[in-house]
């Protein structure tokens, strides 16, 4: 009998789908089956799909394309549709993909270069209802199952999208809930040469992965063969596992699962390892079930493939900003330091902030923070250059301005842009790479010379953020200073230098200005907000007073209770963790778990370096100094060439007084020193030296305001017309000031007056 009526004689028919052609040939029971007259035809493709039912032709063409990648059989179930539209019946397909060889045996390829011709030949028979057992019934072409399905793979694809790590892509994937067969054991294999070894596992106890952590690919074990081969393996029941891999079956038998699939990683045609989900309960592997986990195999190679590049990028990144970022170096008498730099969340994280601590040849040290235009690769590597040719440049012994000329003379050799190369292959003409790596850039610097001996700074200034000083008692002020250019702008640009005293307690911040403009802050309201956490962090540290017999350090002092006496000297903060509370007043706390108003908006890169002068601690056995608040002191320099730094005295002086009783004497005080500092510019030749100090207890302090200058001439009283512009300096002071003066010195002369605080109640009583 021939096969052909043993087939017609179960009512299973055959038939012979070509994809090169367009062609389908059927026997007579399978024409019999699609509703044409029962006897052998070849058709085109288009008359055969137009028997189907249109879901089913979508969901079998899928299925197909599935059995084409894995080589395996293509089976379905498929609804007959007459011409009406009504559905004749309902049959089961089984078929198997043949790829069509070229005469050279080379797969044969579709014109368009993407797709691969085969031949679907199987069977059809036609079917009441799905069975138990069979992989029909697994398979329902519509209904929740397939809702499930890709609700599962939208959010499985989501959640593998946002995973940024290893670690976390594994996590993603052992939270993985399949619908209707969710595996309970799931291992990925990653390749390292001919090695293959678990990189993680879920549902596997600690040390189960011993035997699997690093074999040969040769190995006979489903893994090694999937890397190999690079196509799927499915083991539905134990016999399949023992049948197929006898040596690796002792292995495998003492998790107690039934069940296995193993499919490859694989990612732009590489195979990067292998992904193994077990069962407890036996899964035919359906192919519904398959298609799932062949998507979710493709899913995890991706985010494996963008994690791996992720971390190295990180650590690429990383590893350059630490070798670019110095030590601060041996602790230093009397001088503590604390540094931190935070790069911009966009791109490959590095930037062109630095900062630099640098011992100098006369004993003192240097203290350099600087900003290259640019968050790329470009200006990470001339931030690199820079700062060791800062490094270099002071190490000789160069004074602050010539430290910063030489930088910038540096700087723009570096950055000059070649109009022609006669030894270019362009005929002269530089590249574009050539033209981005060359095109012109600048950099801002701070160079501070510090004598740690007296606190003495010698700060030059390349448009840089001036720098703030926070005083004893926690005040903060905005140190202006001589600046210049920017470095490269200009190569023969002078740098000015400008000299202040760091006192005992005060703390000295540098910062680029990434601190103070992320988040669409402007200078002004950037500085309102550091200013904030730098004087709110003074209340949280005790008093010195408050500690007798307590000689540690005075930042480990605690908290004072609510109430305490805190009119003593306040203990100098502890930097580490107050540069902390300054990036963090950007940024956010640093846990994701709770995230700050700017946690998300790393606009700019930042760099911020902290100096604080100690105050002189208690000997042993010597009894406690009677508390006293610390005194507050600016000095300022005005030359005759900076007439503009007037309104920054002024300012300096509202910051000094910022919490003084009556606001009308800071009025008072601020009109004076304007006058006495002007008189100065207009009636000598020489600069004004102002000394502004706040001594006393809350309520009750004496502000004196001295302003020296090199002149022998001292100012008298004179009666100003009505329409005179000058002449009324020592009227104001006589009518504002407490008490007032004129002290003669060797050469030159300092005029000084004193104002008394007094609450706002004390007003004249006529109101």
């Amino acid at each position: 009998m021939r096969t052909e009526d043993v087939l017609a004689a179960i009512a299973t028919g055959l038939w012979r789908w070509d994809n090169a052609s367009g062609t389908v040939t059927l026997d007579g029971e399978a024409a019999r089956l699609l509703g044409l007259p029962a006897e052998p035809v070849v058709l085109p493709e288009v008359a055969v799909r137009s028997r189907f039912h249109p879901v089913d032709w979508n969901e079998i063409n899928g299925i197909v394309n599935l059995a084409v990648a894995e080589g395996t059989l293509a089976e379905a179930r498929l609804r007959i549709m007459d011409v009406d539209g009504r559905v004749l019946r309902t049959v089961r397909s089984r078929s198997k993909p043949v790829e069509n060889r070229a005469p050279g045996g080379s797969p044969r390829t579709e014109s368009g270069g993407g797709t691969t011709d085969y031949e679907l030949i199987g069977t059809i028979q036609e079917i009441a209802e799905p069975q138990p057992g069979t992989t029909a019934a697994h398979t329902p072409i519509t209904g929740d199952w397939r809702r499930s399905r890709e609700a599962f793979l939208l959010d499985a694809g989501r959640a593998l999208a946002e995973a940024r790590s290893t670690a976390e892509v594994l996590r993603v994937a052992a939270s993985l809930s399949m619908p209707g067969f969710s595996p309970d054991g799931l291992a990925v294999f990653g390749v390292a040469g001919d090695r293959l070894s678990i990189i993680g596992h879920h549902g596997h106890d600690p040390g189960d992965e011993g035997p699997f952590s690093d074999m040969p690919l040769e190995t006979k074990y489903p893994a090694a063969e999937v890397v190999r081969t690079g196509r799927a393996i499915y083991l539905p029941t134990p016999e399949d596992y023992k049948r197929r891999f006898p040596a690796a079956w002792p292995l495998a038998r003492r998790f107690d699962r039934v069940s296995w699939a193993f499919l490859p990683l694989i990612v732009a045609g590489r195979t990067m390892g292998a992904w193994m989900a077990a069962f407890k309960h036996p899964a035919s592997f359906s192919p519904d079930e398959r298609s799932v986990l062949t998507t979710v195999a493709r899913m995890l190679a991706q985010a494996l493939q963008r994690a791996v590049v992720a971390e190295s990028e990180r650590e690429l990144t990383t590893g350059l900003q630490r070798s670019m970022m110095p030590q601060l170096g041996p602790e230093i008498p009397g001088m503590r330091i604390a540094a931190r730099y935070v790069p911009t969340g966009g791109g490959l994280q590095v930037g062109g902030d630095w900062y630099d601590m640098i011992p100098l040849p006369s004993g003192r040290f240097a203290l350099v923070i600087g900003d290259v235009q640019g968050h790329d690769v470009r200006a990470a590597g001339l931030m690199g250059q820079l700062r060791i040719a800062v490094r270099a440049y002071a190490s000789e012994g160069h004074r602050p301005d010539a430290v910063l000329s030489r930088a910038s003379r540096f700087l723009a050799g570096l950055c000059s842009s070649p109009e022609s190369d006669p030894y270019a292959d362009d005929g002269g003409r530089a590249s574009d790479a050539d033209s981005y790596f060359l095109s012109p850039r600048f950099a801002t610097c701070l160079y501070v010379e510090c004598d740690p001996r007296t606190g003495m700074l010698e700060v030059a200034r390349a448009g840089h953020p001036d720098p703030a000083i926070r005083m004893a008692d926690g005040t903060v002020l905005m140190r202006p200073t001589a600046g210049g250019l920017p470095l490269g702008i200009d190569p023969e640009s002078d740098y000015p230098t400008t000299r202040f005293t760091l006192e005992p307690g005060e703390t000295m911040m540098l910062c680029t200005d990434g601190l103070i403009e992320t988040g669409g802050h402007d200078l002004d309201t950037g500085w309102a907000r550091l200013r904030a956490v730098l004087e709110s962090d003074a209340h949280e540290y005790a008093h010195e007073s408050a500690r007798e017999n307590a000689f540690e350090p005075a930042y480990d002092a605690q908290v004072p209770a609510a109430g305490a006496d805190t009119v003593g000297p306040l203990a100098p903060p502890h930097l580490e963790r107050l540069a902390d509370l300054l990036v963090q007043a950007v940024h956010g706390p640093s846990s994701h778990h709770t995230t700050g108003p700017l946690a998300d908006r790393r606009e700019d890169d930042i760099a911020v370096v902290l100096l604080c002068r100690e105050s002189a601690q208690r000997p042993p056995g010597a009894a406690p100094a009677h508390p006293a608040r610390p005194v507050r002191r600016t000095v300022l320099t005005v030359g005759q060439v900076e007439p503009e730094r007037i309104a920054g005295v002024r300012q300096q002086i509202r910051e000094l007084l910022h919490d003084w009783a009556d606001p009308d004497q800071v009025d008072s005080a601020v009109l004076m020193v304007s006058e006495m500092v002007t008189n100065v510019l207009t009636h000598t030749d020489g600069d004004a030296l102002l000394v502004a100090e706040a001594i006393g207890e809350l309520g009750a302090r004496r502000l004196r305001v001295e302003v020296a200058d090199g002149s022998d001439e001292l100012p008298h009283k004179r009666q100003p017309g009505e329409m005179s512009s000058s002449g009324r300096g020592v009227l104001l002071m006589e009518m504002l000031a407490d008490a007032w003066g004129v002290d003669p010195r060797g050469e030159g002369k300092s005029i000084w007056f004193e104002l008394h605080e007094q609450s706002k109640t004390d007003a004249d009583p006529m109101f």
